[in-house]
């Protein structure tokens, strides 16, 4: 049995290389080298990476097909007191990639769970975007399905922050022509083959990026907020500060909470909120 880093069974979350090998940290090679199996998402594409620093550890699976079953043969290696790395095929672990089951798992049973920073494909193209980042959703992959993913969003089209998807080359097109009936011609842009030797960057509006074809690789796709004002109803937004207060926050907290949510002032707020409170008694 190998000695863990931390000397006791652990699970590790390795982010590992989203294209360009010479990202892996030193630290992601340590870990590699250092624990009783690898699981992974595709052991063939994992292969291609541990081959390159010549690294010998044990490999198993762990995809969406067998994670129950996979889930209990891991926690049965760290009963074992055998530490276990989980990465997918690129980037983080359960980042639009399995994993939750797992995580939840070891973390009922007891163990440590140890993360390993590394590269990130929706980071990476956020800040290079040019669109704002202090607030952001990372959404993942829209559903596969053009009515499902309308329906996303549209639950979306309010959201005043940076929006990140994933997306496959075969889908892509449909995608931006589906964002751009949903949310308008917003501002967006089209990161692909990020850290690769054709990365390549399409900033504009979602009706430019409609007009690119035939693109390839594995894509990311930043699309503006809504940044127009919303009407908001303030004896609605009274009626959730209060149900937030009944639930024990402190109602300026919950003033706090829901005037940034709807983009309000917190002391009209806060005043509408006293002047209902104190006409009820």
């Amino acid at each position: 049995m190998k000695v863990p880093l931390n000397k006791k069974a652990a699970l590790f979350l390795v982010a590992t290389p989203i294209g360009n090998l010479n990202e892996v940290s030193a630290r992601t090679l340590d870990v590699l080298r250092s624990v009783d199996v690898i699981a992974c998402e595709d052991t063939r594409n994992t292969a291609k990476l541990l081959s390159h620093f010549d690294i010998h550890t044990r490999t198993i699976t762990y995809h969406n097909f067998n994670e129950k079953d996979s889930t209990k043969g891991i926690i049965k290696l760290l009963e074992n007191d055998e530490s276990v790395a989980l990465v997918s095929d690129a980037g983080y672990p359960l980042i639009s990639d399995p994993g939750y089951i797992l995580v939840n798992e070891v973390i009922e049973k007891g163990f440590d769970i140890i993360t390993i920073s590394g590269p990130n494909a929706g980071l990476n193209a956020l800040v290079a975007s040019g669109l704002p980042t202090a607030h952001y959703l990372f959404y993942g992959f829209l559903n596969a399905k053009a009515s499902q993913a309308k329906k996303e969003l549209e639950e979306l089209k309010d959201f005043p922050y940076t929006l990140i998807f994933y997306e496959a080359p075969h889908r892509i097109e449909k995608t931006l022509k589906i964002a751009l009936e949903v949310l308008g011609d917003r501002k967006a842009c089209l990161a692909r083959e990020l850290t690769k030797l054709h990365e390549e960057y399409h900033r504009g509006t979602l009706s430019k990026l409609c007009q690119l074809h035939d693109l390839k690789g594995e894509m990311v796709l930043i699309i503006d907020g809504c940044h127009e004002k919303q009407e908001v109803d303030i004896d609605e937004l009274v009626k959730q500060v209060m149900d937030m207060a009944e639930k024990g926050i402190r109602a300026k907290d919950a003033v706090s909470e829901i005037a940034e949510k709807y983009d309000v002032s917190k002391n009209s707020l806060y005043q509408a909120y006293l002047d209902q409170k104190n006409g009820d008694r």
